[in-house]
Formats: C-alpha cells, sequence, structure tokens
C-alpha cells in the first residue's frame, strides 16, 4: 500500500470536463488499486486550477473514496490525497 500514484493536469488544464474525468478516474483507479497515496498536480499558477481541484475532491460522492486531502508544505503545486 505504499504505491504513489501521481496524476499531472497540465496537459487538460484548459477543459474543465477533461479536468473531472480525470480526477475521477484517478480517484477510482486509487482506490481500486489500493494505493497509498494520489499525487496530483495541478501546478503553481494563479492557484484556480488548484482550487477547482479542491472544491471536486470535497463533493461527498468522492470524499468517501479517501481519508484525507492535504497541499504539499514543500510544494504548493501538488496535491496530495490519502487513501
Amino acid at each position: 500500500m505504499s504505491e504513489i500514484l501521481t496524476v499531472d493536469l497540465h496537459p487538460v488544464f484548459r477543459s474543465d470536463r477533461d479536468i473531472d474525468q480525470v480526477l475521477r478516474s484517478a480517484l477510482f483507479r486509487a482506490a481500486a488499486q489500493k494505493v497509498g497515496l494520489l499525487e496530483i498536480i495541478p501546478g503553481k499558477g494563479s492557484g484556480t486550477l488548484k482550487r477547482r481541484v479542491l472544491a471536486k475532491l470535497g463533493q461527498p460522492s468522492l470524499k468517501k473514496l479517501y481519508r484525507r486531502v492535504e497541499s504539499d508544505p514543500g510544494n504548493e503545486g501538488r496535491i496530495l490525497v490519502h487513501f
């Protein structure tokens, strides 16, 4: 359970639908594979994408899949989802 799954959102940052699909599939894949940590990389930028990702992760249907979410203290362009 020490495996880490990484998802980079840079290739899909312009499309809200693609962002939602990538996040959902990554969460479901990480939960199914019993991954210990999902690393989401929205990038630093203005923080808009990071806020969108955190709002998406806060939805009740997705919140059931993981234990906690945190912003990486050493890198503000990275979100860590613990399972």
